[in-house]
């Protein structure tokens, strides 16, 4: 594949930098400190079309490809972890689903609200009890007439205080295990939905993350994605996608806490020189460097494969090598800054909680190693 971003990808993460640096990264503190995020903010996103990145045209989107889509999300993560967060899962996984499998008239309802940002989607599989096995839902749907009647609790939904559409993994015929999965469009302010408390979180803490629960929830039958009993599929084709957009959050991560590690070693006076003058502190910055290079190369091979529609593989090893690679960045960019980085005034410090989650959401580091190694085993 060719590395070098076409005029229009250019231009895409061009706008999305400017509004991050501009508009989340002054503010990105006070996002960690309040654990919210202004709506007025999400709004101004919306107007610059970050809420339908990848959604066709004729819905509203901008129609961006994966690549431009994961150069958009590096920029925004760098900024807000928290607000990229938000962005990548409505565009990857709840606008995606509808892409993927939705209706038409699906489609037609839900996605030009989506892209315009006026809708806010989520993405709801993991469970209390079901987190990297997420074949073994007990959240149920049984169909009732027209509706389907919803019981259950869903967990780590990110995003779930401000959004309006929630794509619902449900088993429909638990004795089918993850064959008997659907997935199912739920509105907000369904009766018999309800959203649990605010998660306390060690990072990305502006983020909305809250339990999901349905108590004899009722969803028209035409809000099921795809068929019955086929959402387990729907579910892993969305990851490779969602897995990109992580991935890219991991590299902004890495990039913003490299950034501010190379800031402070040159600034920085120790034994009468700077921090960056220690062989010690050269070769920690070396190997971020090239931690970083190597991770977002590993993210944009797999959103290349993603455009060509099959990632699975690509997609695992980009979200696998990115996120270690965020956790070790974050981790000597500490070191180098010593007790002040573990000190709340110096940005290393939250992007070192950040980028935590990395290793688990969107599938652990050990479901990707799974992954891959079957993958390679196939032959």
């Amino acid at each position: 594949m060719n590395f070098e971003l076409s005029e229009d990808q250019q231009s895409a993460r061009d706008v999305a930098r400017e509004f991050a640096q501009k508009r989340l990264r002054p503010l990105a503190q006070s996002f960690d400190e309040d654990e919210s995020i202004p709506m007025d903010l999400y709004k101004e996103a919306a107007g610059l079309g970050l809420f339908g990145l990848m959604v066709p045209e004729e819905y509203g989107g901008l129609a961006l490809d994966p690549l431009a889509y994961a150069a958009v999300m590096e920029q925004i993560a760098q900024a807000s972890a928290a607000f990229q967060i938000c962005l990548t899962v409505h565009n990857s996984l709840a606008c995606g689903a509808l892409m993927k499998k939705g209706s038409a008239e699906q489609k037609k309802k839900y996605l030009p609200k989506m892209a315009s940002g006026e809708w806010i989607g989520v993405y709801c599989l993991s469970e209390p009890g079901s987190g990297s096995d997420a074949g073994s839902l007990t959240t149920a749907a049984v169909l009732d007439g027209d509706h389907y009647v919803l019981n259950g609790t869903k967990a780590w939904v990110s995003s779930a205080g401000i959004a309006d559409v929630f794509v619902v993994f449900v088993s429909t015929d638990r004795a089918k295990g993850s064959r008997g999965v659907s997935c199912l469009i739920v509105e907000k302010g369904t009766p018999g939905m309800t959203l649990g408390k605010k998660e306390k979180k060690m990072g990305v803490r502006g983020s909305e993350t809250r339990e999901v629960s349905f108590r004899d929830a009722r969803v028209p039958k035409a809000n099921l994605i795809g068929a019955q009993d086929m959402g387990f599929g729907v579910a892993l084709e969305l990851l490779d996608s969602g897995r990109v957009g992580i991935a890219a959050q991991a590299v902004g991560v890495a990039q913003a806490a490299f950034e501010e590690a190379v800031s402070y070693a040159k600034d920085r006076k120790q034994f009468g020189k700077s921090l960056a003058e220690f062989q010690a502190t050269q070769f920690k910055l070396a190997d971020m460097a090239m931690g970083i290079e190597a991770a977002r190369l590993l993210t944009w091979r797999a959103a290349d494969a993603l455009a060509k529609g099959k990632a699975t593989r690509q997609a695992s090893m980009a979200k696998l090598f990115a996120s270690e690679t965020a956790n070790r960045v974050a981790y000597q960019a500490v070191q180098i800054h010593g007790g002040n980085g573990y000190i709340r005034e110096f940005a290393v410090e939250r992007y070192f909680r950040d980028a935590r989650v990395s290793e688990i959401y969107e599938g652990t580091s050990e479901v990707q190693r799974l992954v891959i190694a079957r993958d390679v085993l196939k032959g």
